[in-house]
């Protein structure tokens, strides 16, 4: 074995083990994804899984595993004769790499071979090797954009293409996709969420006794790994028996009008996108039909599917947690089941007026929200009120969470120059992908041949090569690297105010609004994100750099408010976070968006202090935004001037709206001056 649990003996993954064996059964399901805390098995399940699966019959020699029966009439190895003698193999588990190069994951052309003798010297990647078998992405959430993008061409066409200087090559790519990921991490792209047929969530067992049996397993398995494998290998040996048989049973499977009416009113009354889920639901309804032995979808087939197809397919927005209300599904099944017979009346003490209904002083959803009452001044000596509407005790300096407004679209906040960061949506940056600017010598593999540069450098030497026929003699010198410009994600640092002085007014709430906009717009960006907040005496990291942003929101989301405002502090501890940032990812440039009304009155000299922390920024030429939160008939300016200090530029909360008309006529100006 190699891994150090057997699939059968894994313990607390009841749900994973389903949705690993329903693939299995059935490939066109459209593989697994699974979301957990670290340390909960879910790499360890995934590799047990290769060894259940059933061999697959491949053409002797064939680099691209074409089946005997039926070869792929592209495949570069080909072509193959139907009927050739097959020969039996293991199904393979390939293992993606997160940082994998692209000519890594759908092979390489050799251009220096192509362009002098014309073949298609061509290297398999990954995915020629997962065909027929297992694609295993681990991190799955961290895997660069640019290799999405050929999963999904791949995932949706069954196919791999590398086309090159017109050089095209093509074959077959039908594999069974499973990824795992830890959440705290970062959400997946939306079109990859989609393209997992079903989705598992798993968290480490609370029952002691199960959480003992693991530890005991592994230690078994650390002093013995031979005859640990072999005390569970006829356990293993029946499962792949019964899956091999449900393989064979899946074709007579009966899918009825009554299962298919019930998916369809799923799927509808859950609000999913699109009509995958659909599909994918009954696929997954059948093969847990075969999986017991029927030959009919039963409704317990379908709830099942629905646990597992549409958590992942609900989500609106990076901020919502999949999920699913099962009390909602059981009662969209009993409308949809077919029976006729009617529904017991309800209980009159149920009603809506009832006990636990949304009528009457007795439900949370009759209370009206509390007025916040007035708000203390910035020094958080006054009395300040609660969420209750009573006044806190004098001194506490301290306000409860206020909720974040609803978030909108926001303007583009970028960072200027060329950078070579990580690839993503935010700044302008060299990368391997984007619009072409110029040519170079390769370093190392060339992976983007620029032909006319290429045909430039060698025209000059053929008469000295010898040349007497019509194709171009090249060598390796000639060869030159396309430079490409395209857009990195950065790191964006929110530096967040959260005194007295903020929560004037009930300006939180919106305040909070903008920086959970910001957030979104970085999700979508691509971009690293941390959350710095001052307050009262100092300044805490709430969140250090991370691409999970949902955890920021999250945090953003609990943020108390009140108490002095110490600028300066909050800007030297953005500034360590910052500097401990550039020595792990030094490519990754930042961008500091503070969120202030400008004021400082914390800490000794407060005004001087915090200029010479905003001077420090300029310095160091850190890109910056200031957010101005100021609000009132009477402006104070400070935040402008905290920009000017911090060589940044500032933007009222209006003028972070991307419609914002003042933010358009703002873009305009400084155009103009400029252009001047």
């Amino acid at each position: 074995m190699s891994t150090p649990y057997p699939f059968t003996a894994l313990v607390g993954q009841d749900s994973l083990r389903l949705a690993l064996l329903i693939n299995a059964v059935s490939p066109a399901v459209g593989g697994v994804l699974v979301r957990g805390e670290k340390g909960t098995a879910k790499s360890t399940a995934v590799r047990a899984l290769s060894a259940l699966m059933p061999e697959v019959d491949v053409v002797p020699g064939c680099r691209f595993s074409c089946a005997p029966a039926s070869p792929d009439p592209a495949c570069p190895d080909g072509p193959h004769a139907p009927g050739t003698a097959g020969q039996a193999r293991p199904a393979r588990m390939v293992e993606l790499p997160v940082g994998a190069s692209e000519d890594r994951l759908v092979g390489a052309l050799d251009i220096e071979r192509a362009l002098s003798e014309g073949v298609k010297a061509f290297e398999p990647g990954l995915l020629a090797d997962a065909h027929r078998g297992i694609l295993y992405v681990d991190e799955v959430n961290l895997l660069h954009d640019h290799l999405v993008d050929l999963l999904l061409d791949a995932a949706a066409m069954g196919a791999s293409y590398v086309e090159r200087e017109g050089v095209s090559v093509r074959h077959a790519a039908r594999f069974l996709l499973v990824g795992t990921m830890n959440p705290e991490e970062g959400e997946l792209r939306p079109q990859l969420l989609d393209r997992f047929g079903l989705t598992v969530e798993v968290a480490a067992s609370r029952d002691p006794d199960q959480r003992v049996e693991v530890v005991r397993r592994r230690l078994a398995y650390d002093a013995d790994p031979d005859g640990f494998a072999a005390r569970w290998a006829q356990e293993e040996a029946d499962v792949r028996a019964r899956i091999v048989a449900a393989r064979e049973l899946l074709p007579s499977v009966r899918l009825g009008d009554g299962a298919l009416r019930q998916i369809a009113a799923t799927c509808a009354a859950f609000e999913v996108d699109g009509m995958r889920a659909d599909i994918v639901m009954a696929r997954t309804a059948t093969a847990l039909a075969a999986w017991a032995g029927r030959t009919d979808v039963l409704a317990e087939d379908v709830r099942q599917a629905a646990l597992l197809a549409l958590p992942h397919r609900r989500r609106r927005n990076p901020f919502d947690a999949p999920g699913l209300d099962e009390d909602k599904l059981d009662e969209t099944l009993e409308e949809f089941s077919g029976d006729d017979e009617p529904d017991p009346d309800p209980d009159p003490d149920q009603g809506p007026d009832g006990p636990g209904g949304g009528g009457g002083d007795g439900g949370d959803g009759g209370q009206p929200e509390p007025d916040d009452g007035p708000r203390g001044d910035d020094t958080g000596a006054t009395p300040e009120a609660g969420e209750n509407g009573q006044p806190q005790p004098s001194g506490a300096g301290e306000q409860s969470a206020v909720r974040a407004a609803e978030p909108f679209r926001t303007k583009v906040l970028s960072v200027p120059g060329i950078g070579e960061g990580a690839a993503g949506r935010r700044s302008r940056a060299r990368t391997e992908h984007g619009r072409t600017t110029g040519a170079r010598r390769p370093r190392g593999t060339l992976t983007k041949l620029h032909l006319a540069a290429t045909v430039q450098a060698a025209a000059p030497h053929q008469r000295a090569r010898g040349r007497s026929g019509p194709g171009l003699v090249v060598r390796r010198d000639d060869l030159r690297q396309a430079t490409r410009e395209g857009r990195e994600g950065n790191l964006v640092l929110f530096v967040v105010d959260a005194s007295g002085s903020m929560a004037a007014r009930q300006r939180m709430s919106a305040v909070k609004g903008a920086v959970l906009s910001l957030l979104l717009d970085a999700y979508q960006r691509r971009d690293k994100v941390g959350l710095v907040t001052f307050r009262g005496s100092g300044a805490d990291v709430a969140l250090p750099p991370t691409s999970s942003v949902d955890a920021a929101a999250a945090r953003l989301e609990s943020l108390p408010t009140g108490g002095r405002t110490p600028l300066a502090a909050g800007l030297l501890r953005a500034h360590d976070v910052l500097r401990v940032e550039r020595l792990r990812d030094p490519a990754r440039r930042p961008l500091v968006v503070l969120v202030t009304d400008g004021r400082a009155t914390g800490g000794p000299e407060p005004v001087a202090l915090a200029g010479r922390a905003a001077r420090l920024f300029e310095a160091e030429g850190v890109a910056s935004v200031v957010v101005d939160c100021e609000s009132g008939p009477v402006r104070l300016g400070l935040a402008g001037q905290l920009a000017g200090e911090l060589g940044g530029t500032a933007v009222t909360l209006d003028e972070l709206r991307a419609d914002s008309i003042a933010g358009l006529v703002r873009d305009v100006q400084g155009t103009s001056r400029r252009a001047a």
